[in-house]
C-alpha cells in the first residue's frame, strides 16, 4: 500500500514538473514574442537640435548646454503630447490670420501669435489667477489698456479687441528693454516684475536671467511652438488643409443702446443664443446693458442655416 502511495505521489510530481516546465517555457516564449513586437513597433525618438532658431528675428543662443537642454525640454512635451500639439494646428487656421493682421498693423512681430496660443491653447478659459481670454489678461490690465470689463461685457474675451490691447502691451515692454524677447518674458513676468531682475542681476538678457520657474520656461515654450508649427513634418505631424479649422464669414450688427434680451436678439437675426454666444463670447450675460452709450458691433455668420439644426428634423429622427 505504502508502495503504490509512493508510485502516485511521483507520478504526480513528474506530471506537474512536465506541466510547470512546459508553461514556464510557453510563457518565457510568449513574453520574448512580445517584447520583440513592442521594440519593433513602438519607439521613442530623441529630438535632433535645430539649427539657426530665432524669434522675433533675435538670435536663440544655443551654443550652451543650459538653453539646449531647455529647448530639448519643450520639444520633447510638444511632440510627445500629440493631441494638444495639433489642436493647435487646427486651431491656428482659425485665428492666427486675424492676429496676424492686428499684429502687423501695430508693428509687432508676427510671432508673438505664438504667445497667444501658448498662453491659451485659442480656448477661451480662466487660469487660476483670473487672467482671460486668448492672451490671457489681468482685469487690471485690461482697463488699463482700454478694454471693458464688467460683469456683463469682458472685452478680455473680444478677440480684436485683447489682441489690439496685447500690441500696447509688447510695444511698452519693447520700448522698456529694447528687446522682444524680453519683452514676451515680461508678458508673463510683468513689465516691472522683469525690472526688478535686470536691475538685480545686472543683465537685460533674458538667457542669462534667473528667473521663476514659469517666466524661465515661457520663451522657450513659445520658441519650440513656433519651430514645430513652421515645420510640421520633421516633427511628425501630418494633416491635411482640409483637417484644419477655419473661421467662418461673419456680419457685424451695430449697437448703440441697450439689448434687454439677446435671447430675443438672436432669433431676431435668424441665428440661435449659442451661435450668438460662441461668436461674441465678450457678452457674459443674457443682456447687453449700454448705460455708457458705446458703440458695439455684434458678430453675426453669414451663413447662419449651416450652424442650425433643425429642431423638427430632430423630432422626427426621434420616431
Amino acid at each position: 500500500m505504502i508502495r503504490k502511495v509512493t508510485l502516485l505521489i511521483s507520478i504526480f510530481s513528474i506530471v506537474f514538473l512536465t506541466h510547470f516546465f512546459i508553461s514556464s517555457t510557453y510563457t518565457s516564449n510568449s513574453d520574448t514574442v512580445h517584447q520583440q513586437g513592442f521594440n519593433s513597433k513602438y519607439n521613442v525618438y530623441s529630438v535632433l537640435k535645430p539649427d539657426n532658431l530665432k524669434f522675433a528675428n533675435e538670435n536663440i543662443p544655443q551654443s550652451t548646454f543650459d538653453v539646449w537642454e531647455r529647448l530639448d525640454k519643450e520639444l520633447l512635451k510638444n511632440i510627445y503630447w500629440q493631441s494638444n500639439t495639433l489642436l493647435y494646428f487646427k486651431r491656428a487656421n482659425k485665428y492666427f490670420p486675424i492676429i496676424e493682421e492686428i499684429l502687423e498693423k501695430n508693428s509687432i512681430p508676427s510671432d508673438f501669435k505664438y504667445l497667444a496660443l501658448i498662453e491659451s491653447g485659442f480656448e477661451y478659459k480662466v487660469s487660476p489667477s483670473g487672467a482671460a481670454g486668448f492672451w490671457q489678461i489681468m482685469k487690471g490690465t485690461a482697463r488699463e489698456y482700454g478694454l471693458e470689463v464688467n460683469y456683463a461685457i469682458d472685452e478680455r474675451y473680444h478677440l480684436i479687441k485683447s489682441t489690439e490691447a496685447a500690441c500696447k502691451y509688447l510695444q511698452k515692454a519693447y520700448d522698456k528693454f529694447g528687446s522682444w524677447t524680453m519683452a514676451a518674458a515680461s508678458y508673463n513676468m510683468g513689465i516691472n516684475g522683469v525690472q526688478r531682475q535686470v536691475k538685480k542681476q545686472n543683465t537685460n538678457n533674458y538667457f542669462n536671467l534667473y528667473l521663476n520657474d514659469e517666466t524661465s520656461r515661457y520663451v522657450f515654450r513659445i520658441i519650440v511652438i513656433k519651430e514645430i508649427m513652421e515645420n510640421p513634418r520633421k516633427y511628425g505631424f501630418v494633416f491635411r488643409q482640409n483637417d484644419l479649422y477655419s473661421y467662418p464669414s461673419v456680419k457685424q450688427i451695430r449697437v448703440d443702446s441697450t439689448i434687454n434680451n439677446l435671447y430675443s436678439f438672436a432669433e431676431e437675426n435668424d441665428i440661435n443664443y449659442k451661435i450668438l454666444k460662441r461668436f461674441n463670447p465678450w457678452l457674459r450675460t443674457s443682456k447687453l446693458p449700454d448705460e455708457s452709450r458705446r458703440v458695439y458691433y455684434i458678430d453675426i455668420p453669414e451663413k447662419s442655416e449651416e450652424l442650425i439644426f433643425d429642431d423638427l428634423a430632430f423630432e422626427s429622427n426621434k420616431d
